[in-house]
Parts: C-alpha cells; structure tokens; sequence
C-alpha cells in the first residue's frame, strides 16, 4: 500500500486500475461496444479546461476502409497495434473550438475577442487544452477497465487530409483501446521519483 492509496478517495482497485497497475498496452483483443466508447467520451467530458472550453474532437474508426487509410499514416512500429485493436480513437482539436462560445460559457464571452484577434493564440489554446482532455480520455478508458495505446508515431498531416480535409480539425494523438493481449506490455518502465520533480517554496 502506498501513500497514493492510502490518501485517495477511491478505492484501492480503483486506483490500480486508474493509475498504479496501469501499462500502454501495445496489443489487444476483444471489443468496445458504441455504448463503452461513449461511456468514455461521457467521462473524459468532466475534465476541466480552459474557459470550459472543451476543444477535443474524438474520431472512432471501425470501418475497414477507415482503419486502413489511418494504419498507413502510422510508423510502422505502430501498424500492427492499431489493424488490430477493438477500437481505435484519433484524437484532433476544434481549429474553431473558440466559435462555439455560446456553447460552453454563455454567461461570459468577453474573452473570445481576444481570441477571434490572435488565431495563433486560439490554436494554442485549443491544441494545449485538448491534449489535458486526452489524459482525461486515457484515464476515462482505463476506468471503463480497458487498456489504452496512445500513439504520437504518425503523420499526422496525412491524417488530417484524409479524416478533416476541410481544416476543421487538427489531429495529435491515435489511441488504441481493448483488453491487454497475453503480449500487451514489456518490462515496467521506470518513474521519477518525489523528490527529482516536486518542490515546494
């Protein structure tokens, strides 16, 4: 038992689920069902952000045609993962996330002027943002008691001209998700401790 369980809220099955026994897992088996994958898309939703300003995009792809278009813009260290997983999720950002306003904070929209004047600064935002929501996204599949594969080895480029060829999305991240295979993880990889990344002043 560590200090992470001993303080936490939830459970201690819940936090080896969410956090302590959790591995990327590099393959997988059996299915996500439509109402799994929203279940996740319904948790990732309560994570916060900017403004409430909920820039991620999440695309499933489950057809076949779709999955091979996406395997061929992977390294090919990841093609295989990504042929065979249940599910397979491309992670984008709204490049218009801050038209939306009226949407996500109705009761205060001053600060869209700034952004409608700087769209280097409303692609930052949307893009720094929606990455924080893809952590909430891998945690919401690990509470769902699914592993999760997320991938940045793509070109993404290639991804956007063939899921969002009008610009509407920027892509950044695929993720896997299943059950672990018998193969899904390697050695345990090592983490910082306390001490070599907090400090307090």
């Amino acid at each position: 038992m560590t200090i992470a369980h001993e303080e936490a809220a939830i459970d201690a099955a819940a936090v080896d689920a969410i956090f302590t026994e959790a591995r990327t897992a590099n393959s997988f088996y059996g299915e996500v069902t439509e109402e799994q994958a929203r279940a996740i898309y319904e948790l990732t939703k309560f994570g916060p952000t900017a403004f409430n300003s909920q820039p991620l995009r999440v695309t499933y792809v489950r057809s076949e045609e779709a999955r091979a278009t996406l395997v061929e813009t992977l390294a090919n260290g990841n093609k295989a993962k990504t042929a065979s997983a249940p599910l397979v999720a491309v992670l984008s950002y709204d490049t218009a996330w801050h038209e939306q306003w009226d949407n996500f904070l109705p009761a205060y929209n001053a600060p869209k002027a700034m952004y409608d004047a700087d769209p280097a600064l409303a692609a930052a935002t949307g893009n720094n943002n929606a990455h924080l929501q893809a952590g909430y996204f891998i945690l919401a599949v690990r509470s769902l008691g699914f592993a999760a594969g997320p991938m940045t080895g793509a070109d993404f480029s290639a991804i956007d001209a063939a899921f969002f060829p009008a610009g509407e999305q920027k892509s950044f991240l695929v993720v896997n998700i299943g059950q672990p295979g018998t193969d899904a993880f390697g050695d345990a990889k090592p983490k910082f401790a306390y001490k070599d990344v907090v400090r307090t002043v």
